[in-house]
C-alpha cells in the first residue's frame, strides 16, 4: 500500500550502524493503573526490537519498574489512610486492595500479564531489587564523589541552581520510612550518613539504603544494564529536560555513550486529554486487552509515527479495525509488526460481527448460520469468527457508543413508532420487490429505487426500515442488516407494519 519505509525499520537501521546487538529499555513507575498511554512506550520499544531482529541484528527488551520511587501524593483513587504513606517507596507500601505483596505489585502484575497477551517479551528489572542487590553501589559512589560535576551539568542544562547541601542521593530513613525527606550529611566507603526531616539521624547502606535522584538514576541504569536504545515521552525530550541532562551525565560522569533516543507523543483520551493515572484519565491496559484483539491494540499504536500524538476515541475504534482489515489483505509492514500469532482474518468484517452478534444474541452457531446467507463459511472462517466474536461482544458492552447497540423488536406490538402513509407505502412496495437471492449491495440499492418510485426522500425510507425493525430511526447499514435478519422475515415484518 505504501512504499515508505516503516518508522521502526528506520530506527533499527540507525541502531545497526552502531552495532549488531541491542538492549532496548522502557521504564514506568507503577504508582497507579498502567494505561494505554504508558503502553505506547512498550509497543514502540517492541516494534524497534522486532525490526532489529528482522534486519539481522539481536535485540532484547528490558522493562525497569520504578518500584523504589516514592508515592508522590495520595491519588484520587486511594483511601485517606494513604496520606501517611506519601514519600515512602512504592515497594514498601501495602496494596490498596490487599491482593498483592505491595502497592507496586498491585499495578505492575496486571500490566505484565497484558504484555504477555500482546506478545511483548520483556526482562523485568524492579528498581528496589536492583538497589537492594547492590547493582547500583558502584554508580552511587561515583555520583557522590562527582557531586559538583553533576550539579554543574544540571545547572548548565536546566539553568537550575541547586542548594549548597544538594546531593544526587536520596537516603531511605529507617525511622519514618520515607525516601524523599532525608539529606546526605557525609559518606565513606561503607556508609552514607543522613539527617531526616523527622528528626532522625542515621547511616544508609549502598545496597538498598536509598536511591539516586531521577536524572542521575536514569543515566546510571543505562550503564548498569548496558542500554543502547530507549523510547521516552516528549516531556523528557524537551530542551533542558531529563534526556539532555542524561547525555551529559552518561558521557562525563558514567563514561558511556547515551542510548539512541526514540521520542514519542502522548495518547489522548478523546474529550479528556492526555492519559494520566494521577488524574484518573486512563484506559487500563489489562482492561483493553480483554476488549480488543492483541493485534488491533498493537496496530493502533505501531501504525502511527512515535512523534505524532494519538487521539484514542473508543467510539471510533471500528474505523481503526476497518483500516487493519484492509492492511491485513495487503500484508503491510504495520500488520507484520502488529501480529502476535499466526491468525487469519476472514472476509467477515468486525463491524459486521457486531451487528450479527446482536441479532444472534451472541450464540456462535446462530451467528455462523446468519453469516452463511452472505459468506462462504468454511472451517477457517469458523475459527476466525469464534475468536473475534468474543472481542466483538466485549467491545460492545464496554466501549461501544449507545448508537451502535440495538435490539430487534420480535413482535409488532413492541413497536411504538408511528408511520405515515408514505412510509407504509414504501415498506409495502419494498417488501414486494425484495427477494432472497439479492446481495446485500443490491438490497441497499433497492431502498433508493423504491423511495424514488414512491416519491419520498431516501433518508425517510431508511428511517422507516429501522423503525419497523428496531423501533428507532437509525441502525446498521441496511443491506447487510436485512440480509442477516433474513429476507423472508423482513418481507413479512414490513407487510404487517404497512397494514
Amino acid at each position: 500500500m505504501n512504499d515508505t519505509i516503516h518508522w521502526a525499520d528506520v530506527v533499527a537501521s540507525e541502531l545497526l550502524k552502531r552495532g549488531g546487538k541491542h538492549r532496548i529499555a522502557t521504564g514506568i513507575t507503577p504508582s497507579g493503573h498502567i494505561h494505554l498511554g504508558n503502553l505506547r512506550e512498550m509497543l514502540t520499544a517492541d516494534a524497534v526490537r522486532r525490526a532489529v531482529i528482522d534486519d539481522g541484528g539481536k535485540a532484547e527488551l528490558i522493562y525497569i519498574a520504578d518500584t523504589f520511587d516514592p508515592l508522590r501524593k495520595r491519588y484520587p483513587f486511594l483511601p485517606e489512610k494513604y496520606e501517611e504513606y506519601v514519600g515512602m517507596p512504592l515497594s514498601n507500601i501495602p496494596d490498596p486492595e490487599g491482593c498483592h505483596e505491595n502497592y507496586s505489585e498491585h499495578f505492575l502484575q496486571p500490566f505484565l500479564e497484558s504484555l504477555e497477551i500482546l506478545g511483548i517479551p520483556v526482562r523485568v528489572e524492579k528498581a528496589h531489587e536492583m538497589y537492594r542487590d547492590g547493582r547500583y553501589e558502584e554508580q552511587i559512589k561515583v555520583a557522590l564523589k562527582k557531586r559538583d560535576v553533576i550539579a554543574r551539568i544540571i545547572h548548565d542544562v536546566t539553568g537550575r541552581e541547586l542548594e549548597s547541601d544538594w546531593t544526587p542521593f536520596m537516603p531511605f530513613c529507617e525511622n519514618c520510612g520515607r525516601i524523599n525527606s532525608a539529606k546526605v550529611t557525609g559518606f565513606d566507603e561503607n556508609w552514607i550518613y543522613y539527617a531526616c526531616q523527622c528528626g532522625h539521624e542515621g547511616k544508609a547502606s549502598y545496597s538498598g539504603g536509598g536511591k539516586l535522584t531521577w536524572r542521575v538514576d536514569w543515566a546510571a541504569r543505562w550503564k548498569i544494564l548496558g542500554i543502547t536504545c530507549e523510547p521516552f515521552g516528549k516531556d523528557h525530550a524537551a530542551a533542558g529536560g531529563s534526556y539532555d541532562t542524561g547525555v551529559r551525565l552518561a558521557r562525563e560522569v558514567f563514561k558511556i555513550e547515551p542510548p539512541f533516543p526514540v521520542v514519542y507523543e502522548w495518547i489522548h483520551l478523546k474529550g479528556k486529554g492526555a492519559m494520566k493515572s494521577s488524574k484518573g484519565i486512563v484506559v487500563p491496559v489489562r482492561e483493553i486487552v480483554e476488549i480488543l484483539p492483541p493485534e488491533i491494540i498493537r496496530y493502533l499504536i505501531i501504525r502511527v509515527k512515535p512523534e505524532r500524538h494519538i487521539e484514542f476515541d473508543p467510539s471510533m475504534i471500528l474505523d481503526v479495525i476497518d483500516d487493519f482489515e484492509d492492511e491485513f489483505r495487503h500484508k503491510t509492514r504495520n500488520v507484520e509488526l502488529s501480529l502476535v500469532e499466526d491468525v487469519s482474518y476472514s472476509e467477515v468484517p468486525f463491524r459486521h460481527l457486531i451487528v450479527v452478534g446482536q441479532i444472534a444474541n451472541w450464540e456462535l452457531e446462530k451467528v455462523l448460520e446468519i453469516l452463511q446467507r452472505t459468506y462462504e463459511v468454511d472451517d477457517e472462517v469458523k475459527k476466525d469468527v469464534e475468536r473475534r466474536l468474543i472481542y466483538a461482544k466485549k467491545w460492545l458492552e464496554k466501549l461501544a457508543p449507545e448508537a451502535i447497540k440495538f435490539e430487534i423488536k420480535e413482535e409488532i406490538a413492541d413497536i411504538t413508532a408511528e408511520f405515515n402513509e408514505d412510509e407504509k407505502r414504501f415498506l409495502s412496495a419494498y417488501a414486494e420487490k425484495l427477494s432472497e437471492d439479492m446481495s446485500p449491495e443490491r438490497i441497499h440499492q433497492l431502498v433508493y429505487e423504491v423511495a424514488k418510485e414512491i416519491g419520498i426522500k431516501p433518508a425517510k425510507a431508511f428511517q422507516a426500515i429501522y423503525k419497523a425493525i428496531l423501533d428507532r430511526s437509525h441502525g446498521p447499514r441496511a443491506g447487510y442488516f436485512i440480509k442477516s435478519l433474513g429476507v423472508n422475515w423482513i418481507k413479512e415484518r414490513f407487510r404487517k407494519v404497512a397494514g
